[in-house]
């Protein structure tokens, strides 16, 4: 029984051309018209289905429209003496007019109802026109090269400038605590001075002048210390920040 004459028209006819070099994903496209006033299935297969991705690999074409199918072969060691013996085949018949499981339609169809087209694949490599000239490429080279020494230069000197203020919020911290400590002592000194007085049992009222002047040295002395406290604090939290 003859087969049926393919009603797909395929762009390319005959050959699926992926070019070079093959080190990523190469891909071809393959166009499927369906000039007819049916819809038609088809089914696109491969003699090396591990090598190739196929997007889709099957469906249903409507009557006077077309689809485009990705092939994209998969990156391998290319070897120009070895002769490619890959091949691809569009299955294609009309669709039926209710289709529910495509699967089952393509079992259950007969040989006669099976229309296919074949096409080989072909490997080339870039001419030497299309590679990148030497002079292009030093270029394309010392522009990057010169991209990344500024980025690493603009780094640096932004690390040097958060060092620097670190440092001098360090230095501040450092003396803040040194004259906090200096206030503690002077603060233990006159209440140790102010308990001798008391322990001399020298009347209250007796010297009220002496009395106020030590008053208004301990609450200028709190006051200080609390300023201070308050000040150690806020330099604490932006080392805090300057350490995030």
């Amino acid at each position: 029984m003859a087969k049926s004459e393919q009603v797909l028209v395929l762009e390319p006819q005959h050959e699926l051309k992926f070019k070079g070099p093959f080190t990523d994903v190469v891909t071809t496209n393959l166009k499927l018209s369906n000039p007819t006033e049916k819809n038609v299935c088809f089914k696109v297969k491969t003699t090396a289905p591990r090598r190739y991705c196929v997007r889709p690999n099957s469906g249903v074409i409507e009557a006077g429209s077309f689809i485009n199918v990705s092939v994209m072969l998969q990156p391998f060691d290319y070897d120009p003496n070895e002769k490619s013996k890959h091949k691809f085949m569009v299955q294609s018949m009309f669709a039926p007019s209710d289709i529910t499981d495509m699967e089952a339609v393509w079992k259950e169809a007969k040989p006669d109802e099976l229309m296919d087209s074949k096409l080989r694949c072909l490997f080339e490599l870039p001419s030497d026109n299309e590679k990148p000239h030497e002079g292009e490429t030093n270029k394309v080279l010392s522009s990057s090269v010169t991209k990344t020494e500024s980025t690493s230069m603009f780094k640096s000197t932004s690390s040097s400038l958060d060092d620097s203020e670190y440092k001098k919020v360090l230095d501040d911290n450092k003396r803040l605590q040194t004259e906090i400590q200096r206030l503690r002592e002077d603060y233990k000194q006159l209440k140790q001075e102010e308990d001798g007085l008391r322990m001399r049992k020298f009347p209250a009222s007796s010297n009220p002048v002496s009395s106020s002047t030590s008053l208004v040295k301990e609450e200028g002395l709190n006051v200080r210390l609390l300023a201070l406290l308050v000040l150690i604090f806020i330099v604490g939290v932006i080392i805090g920040k300057v350490a995030l």
